[in-house]
């Protein structure tokens, strides 16, 4: 074999690897359009060539990456002979196709229910997979078995047969064309930066420069999920540099006027704010309701019999009607409405167990002042760190599925909502301590698969959701019944809403409108309040109403201080919403794009706003 027969083999090995993987990464979006229902949604030839078109540019950065270790081998067998490097590189491309296969085939089961492309959420939750695989059904994890296993044989077979024959074996003679063909070797290495770099300009490969309009689904479908994934996890450490929208000092102005740390000594001149409450330290329940979505509840403009005790209920107590939770996620909703911080839109801080702990919470309010603090939720508590949450925010109890008998583990997810209840009702009122409680309880019957022991609605969604308020209405008819209603606070507040009704998209206020509705014998009167308002400001509104400072809650607005702001902000997959009474703007960060705004906005107020609650929750972020 001559010299320059064998390096232009080499660099042949090295072009083939490189542009075999791009339509084997490239299949992948129409089959990705197709299993979504790219076709009864209406999306034609064209709109799957653009797809694949633009996904190009993600999918040669991917490539770019998967042919670096190709390369290496190209150069070592300039130098060394043997069947060793053949045998190598197949262990090699087995190994990458069985990853990228992997990734493929969960990102297409998780898209349904997440409504993003796989990021390092799914890479957290994999730590608990009976708890990640609970939505999941039989049928599905075999059919994405069998997608996975056909991908990564059909990858890995296309690359042995096509690509690995073209490297030679032999290594190039004399010394000095060795190090001339490694010469070039690395200059065709070189060449491999700018489809890994993604362009020429200043930018680089960024899942947005896949976006080519304004439709979602489409974008979306032009992703590659390793990207997406490598992307995502690159992301999950330096938070601080993230989301620089504006200088320093402009931030701050702008973050002050959206919050309100409490009223000071010397604002005595300011109207009194409502008491609601009865009593100083009442008792106080907090349920976090399941995915209850305000579209589900007729109080707050939903489907009108599906929750007819909350409807029902809501006549007795204060209703919060126009209020948002931060999150798409239980994590991140149990830590906006326990913690009043937002939601991070490409992260959870309860996957930090150093940062979540050094929040301030209304536990640790609460049992700094004297009260015990006990949690139950009928799941896995190790699933997302809950349990290493609950006992740092000063839980000295946490009952979940593993102190149920194995018998009544018959959900997916765990021990369904009418035995928790029932064992909730139990332990409120067989507790014999004289100090103030407070009791937090998650429900579970309400989550995908929707698995419940009744039938009342064809839509699995509600039908659970009209389970889990049937259970809520029963629970507090019997409370009623007991002496500790008198100087108990019951509030009954959704850990994040649902995508319902279906056209609802991801990211667009009804998805995340909840209801929260407080009761108890300890509530003076019922009244409806309709100020906008976040998940977030639960902490900051309870703790002011029993008197207690709240003003290291940065983040959370007391609902009922004239002097406050009104508005809510959410999060969605790397995007946020603000609403206030103004109007709605909604921003993309991946595409740095309006979603939303109306009205129009033209100063950018409501974006500018937006942004800076952003900046300033990443800048806390990283430095807890």
């Amino acid at each position: 074999m001559t010299y320059f027969c064998a390096m232009k083999r080499r660099l042949l090995f090295l072009l083939s690897v490189f542009a075999i993987q791009l339509p084997l990464l490239a299949v992948q979006k129409p089959v990705f359009m197709l299993y979504h229902g790219a076709f009864a949604a209406g999306y034609g030839f064209g709109d799957f060539m653009n797809v694949m078109l633009h996904g190009l540019k993600l999918d040669s950065t991917v490539s770019g990456y998967l042919t670096v270790v190709p390369l290496l081998f190209a150069i070592v067998s300039t130098w060394t002979s043997g069947r060793a490097l053949a045998n190598s590189l197949k262990v090699y491309f087995g190994l990458v196709w069985v990853v990228v296969a992997a990734v493929f085939a969960v990102d297409l089961a998780l898209y349904g229910y997440w409504g993003f492309r796989i990021d390092a959420t799914a890479v957290f939750y994999a730590k608990s997979p009976a708890a990640a695989f609970a939505s999941v059904s039989a049928g599905t994890i075999v059919l994405h078995a069998l997608i996975f296993a056909v991908y990564a044989f059909a990858g890995y077979k296309t690359l042995v047969f096509f690509a690995l024959p073209l490297l030679p074996l032999v290594p190039t003679a004399p010394a000095l064309r060795r190090v001339a063909c490694t010469g070039v070797l690395l200059v065709a290495g070189a060449a491999l930066f700018l489809p890994i770099r993604g362009s020429t300009g200043t930018s680089t490969a960024n899942i947005g420069m896949v976006y080519f309009g304004s439709d979602r689904f489409l974008n979306h479908s032009a992703i590659n999920p390793v990207f997406a994934l490598m992307a995502s996890l690159s992301k999950q450490q330096d938070f601080e540099s993230q989301f620089d929208f504006f200088p320093e000092d402009e931030r701050k102005r702008i973050f002050d006027s959206l919050t309100r740390k409490g009223r000071t000594e010397k604002e005595t001149e300011l109207p009194e704010l409502p008491k609601l409450l009865n009593l100083d330290r009442p008792d106080i329940l907090i349920i976090l309701a399941e995915s209850f979505s305000a579209g589900a509840v007729g109080v707050t403009g939903g489907e009108p019999d599906v929750t007819p005790n909350l409807n029902r209920l809501s006549a007795e107590g204060v209703l919060f009607a126009n209020l948002y939770a931060g999150s798409f996620r239980t994590d991140r909703g149990i830590v906006a409405a326990l913690n009043g911080y937002p939601a991070q839109p490409t992260t959870s801080i309860m996957k930090y167990p150093a940062k979540s702990q050094s929040l301030p919470s209304i536990s640790r309010t609460l049992v700094d002042a004297g009260y015990l603090a006990d949690a139950l939720y009928g799941g896995d508590i190790n699933f997302t760190n809950m349990k290493s949450y609950f006992f740092s925010a000063g839980f000295t109890t946490v009952v979940s599925d593993k102190d149920f008998p194995f018998a009544l583990r018959q959900s997916k997810w765990g021990v369904s909502d009418d035995v928790t209840f029932r064992h909730l009702l139990e332990s409120l009122t067989g507790s014999a301590s004289s100090a103030p409680r407070l009791t937090v309880f998650l429900t579970l019957s309400s989550h995908e698969p929707f698995e419940v022991p009744f039938r009342k609605f064809d839509n699995p969604y509600l039908n659970s959701v009209a389970f889990t308020d049937d259970c809520f209405g029963k629970f507090i008819d019997a409370l009623k019944q007991t002496p500790l209603w008198e100087k108990l606070l019951v509030v009954l507040v959704s850990d994040h809403g649902f995508r319902y009704p279906d056209a609802v998209q991801e990211f667009e206020p009804a998805r995340f409108h909840i209801p929260m509705l407080w009761l108890g014998g300890a509530l003076r009167e019922p009244r409806r309040v309709e100020t906008i308002a976040s998940q977030t400001d639960l902490a900051a509104t309870l703790l002011g109403q029993l008197g207690f400072d709240h003003r290291d809650f940065a983040f959370s607005k007391d609902i009922f201080d004239p002097e406050s702001p009104r508005h809510a902000w959410y999060s969605f997959h790397n995007g946020f919403g603000f609403i206030d009474s103004t109007g709605i703007s909604i921003f993309d960060n991946e595409s740095a794009s309006l979603l939303a705004d109306s009205p129009p906005d033209d100063k950018s107020r409501r974006l500018n706003k937006g942004k800076a609650l952003l900046q300033t929750l990443y800048d806390d972020l990283g430095k807890r």
